[in-house]
């Protein structure tokens, strides 16, 4: 009798976590055509003016754990495995060249990939505003690979910078060279989840949470009235060096 009853306990848990996985697969299902606007006022004569006069500027957007998070079923990326518990939104097969001595070995690795909610409605509109670029510290074959796909023929994600235009440190690994974008910082500013990788350039960052399987996430959506703003103004580093209390640039001693 308690052998039958295990069993019955056993397959209702089973059940239980079959029905809850359904769930969660709808609601993501549900939220990604979901409706989403940004209501935009109407500018003033004076603030159309002003925006004319002022240089269009440039944002670069970091991709893991800022526009996407994947995992992948090899092991020659150095890549976090946290896995959601809900399909990707599009798997990509990358070929890595692995030198060894005397001979280079392919090595094809899947990777599945997940937008951050409102990734598409986010792009549509900083497009309208920004000139856009992908500035990412994994490699290029990735890089582009993920680019491409977020890109959905927009043509908006054409300027890409990838590992080989970082700079490295020991302390916090690879760090964006944002004068490889552009000269005149006074116009670019970057979005991304890791400090170390903007610590020679606080003042054009604006910091996002990281981001992984959150279904309810808004990051996105709260960046945009920020992005509206510093459309106008002459300098971001004005405004965005104000900030420099929420970024944590350096990684606290053991």
């Amino acid at each position: 009798m308690l052998h039958v009853l295990r069993r019955l306990v056993t397959f209702l848990l089973r059940m239980w976590s079959f029905f809850i996985a359904i769930i969660r697969i709808n609601v993501r299902a549900i939220q990604s055509y979901e409706s989403v606007t940004y209501r935009s006022v109407l500018a003033s004569p004076w603030l159309e003016t002003r925006l004319k006069s002022v240089p269009r500027k440039t944002l670069v957007l970091d991709l893991d754990e800022t526009l996407i998070h994947s995992h992948h079923d090899g092991f020659n990326f150095a890549r976090q495995m946290a896995k959601p518990s809900y399909p990707p939104d599009f798997i990509l097969k990358v070929v890595e060249l692995e030198r060894r001595v005397g001979e280079i070995e392919r090595r094809p690795t899947r990777f599945f990939v997940h937008k951050r909610p409102h990734v598409d409605y986010f792009l549509d509109v900083v497009s309208q505003w920004y000139d856009l670029a992908v500035f990412t510290a994994s490699v290029e074959v990735y890089g582009a690979a993920v680019a491409d796909k977020l890109d959905s023929n927009r043509n908006v994600l054409n300027r890409r910078f990838y590992r080989q235009h970082c700079t490295t440190s020991l302390l916090t690994g690879f760090a964006k060279d944002l004068t490889k974008v552009s000269s005149d910082l006074s116009s670019v500013v970057l979005i991304d989840n890791s400090p170390g990788a903007y610590r020679d350039y606080p003042n054009n960052a604006i910091p996002i949470e990281s981001w992984i399987s959150d279904p309810y996430d808004t990051c996105l959506l709260n960046m945009l009235p920020v992005l509206d703003a510093l459309r106008f103004c002459y300098d971001v580093r004005s405004l965005l060096g104000r900030n420099l209390h929420q970024h944590n640039l350096w990684p606290k001693p053991k």
